[in-house]
């Protein structure tokens, strides 16, 4: 849509629909009023056939993490579960025919949001009770966090410079509030199944490029408003303010904040000091 509200697209995009269900999972799940609680359940269940045509990886992973809340609540819907099977095993066979020993990865690239299909795959694992989806989703997810971590232990999201560069090392600019995010909840996930500490660290590592550990030593987030820049270029914060970013690092901090419940964070020590903190499980 544009400014003036008006579409520019025939059609929605396969991820925006991924996205969609995933919300509409959540709101069915947690949204306080029963009537919305309803009416998104029935949503899902309209919009879900449509997944099966679809091509894009990141809406495969966007809906699988839609279809693990749905299928918590309606554990009889088998068309669901068929569906969930479906995409899961789709990951794995890609990620099968893609993995190398130098690319531990499901693509020949790597794009935005990467963290969600090692998340999506840790995930479903965990819910249905399959191992092989657990293991290959912490080896990728292992491998992309290798890729994202910095000499001087700063979390360095794939810079967008990056995309459509066939098996290469990542650009380090630009870099966008969205991966960090990714990477939270995918951590914070690999955590639940793998119980290593890695995982809280590299969760803490990512929140921590909000609030200024990353390769500029520059804050993104303005705490009188709790907006977030858009990303880092080379020099700069990117001095826009959008709705994605900030909603990035709204909910980056509600996963850190539920994940430490009894620890605010301080905005004056390393975010990643914190983890050591973090409750044991």
């Amino acid at each position: 849509m544009s400014y003036d509200r008006r579409w520019l697209e025939e059609s929605g995009s396969e991820d925006s629909h991924g996205r969609t269900l995933w919300a509409l999972a959540e709101c069915a799940r947690k949204d306080t009023d029963p009537s919305r609680r309803r009416w998104a359940a029935a949503l899902f269940n309209t919009a879900l056939p449509a997944v099966e045509e679809f091509s894009s990886p990141r809406a495969w992973a966007f809906s699988l993490l839609g279809l693990d809340v749905y299928c918590t609540l309606v554990s009889g819907d088998r068309f669901a579960n068929r569906v969930r099977r479906l995409l899961a095993d789709r990951l794995m066979s890609l990620f099968s025919a893609t993995e190398s020993k130098d690319w531990v990865w499901f693509e020949d690239q790597l794009a935005y949001d990467n963290a969600r299909l090692p998340q999506a795959l840790i995930q479903t694992g965990l819910t249905t009770h399959t191992p092989s989806y657990v293991e290959v989703g912490l080896r990728s997810l292992r491998w992309l966090m290798s890729l994202q971590t910095t000499s001087s232990g700063y979390f360095r999201p794939v810079g967008t410079k990056s995309f459509g560069r066939l098996r290469q090392i990542p650009e380090a600019f630009d870099q966008q509030p969205v991966e960090a995010s990714a990477t939270i909840s995918a951590c914070l996930t690999a955590w639940r199944a793998d119980n290593g500490a890695e995982w809280p660290a590299g969760a803490m590592r990512a929140f921590g490029w909000f609030l200024g550990e990353n390769d500029l030593q520059t804050t993104l987030i303005d705490p009188d408003t709790g907006s977030c820049s858009d990303g880092l270029h080379p020099d700069r914060a990117n001095e826009n303010k959008g709705a994605e970013s900030t909603l990035s690092y709204l909910l980056g901090l509600v996963e850190i904040r539920q994940f430490k419940p009894n620890t605010a964070i301080d905005r004056t020590r390393p975010a990643s000091t914190l983890v050591r903190r973090a409750p044991s499980r």
